[in-house]
């Protein structure tokens, strides 16, 4: 049987609250930012995934990325 580590996104100072909505985003955008200038493959880009994965509704990150693809998304995420 496979060891299956299970990782949720770490303590945020910047957000202390309860309500995560900014820190979703900013994770979210963050880790776009990350994969256009440094790839997929540049290992704290990820760290930015696992917690916007975590935080994030899963409808928000469908709706965020069909507004990049779709170039309608309100913050320029590919510079």
């Amino acid at each position: 049987m496979t060891d299956i580590k299970i990782q949720t996104a770490p303590f945020d100072a910047r957000f202390p609250n309860v309500n995560q909505t900014k820190r979703c985003w900013q994770n979210y955008y963050d880790y776009t930012k990350c994969v256009a200038a440094k790839g997929e493959d540049y290992p704290p880009c990820k760290q930015f995934l696992r917690t916007y994965l975590t935080v994030c509704p899963n409808e928000w990150i469908e709706r965020w990325d069909a507004q990049k693809e779709a170039g309608t998304l309100p913050y320029d995420v590919t510079a």
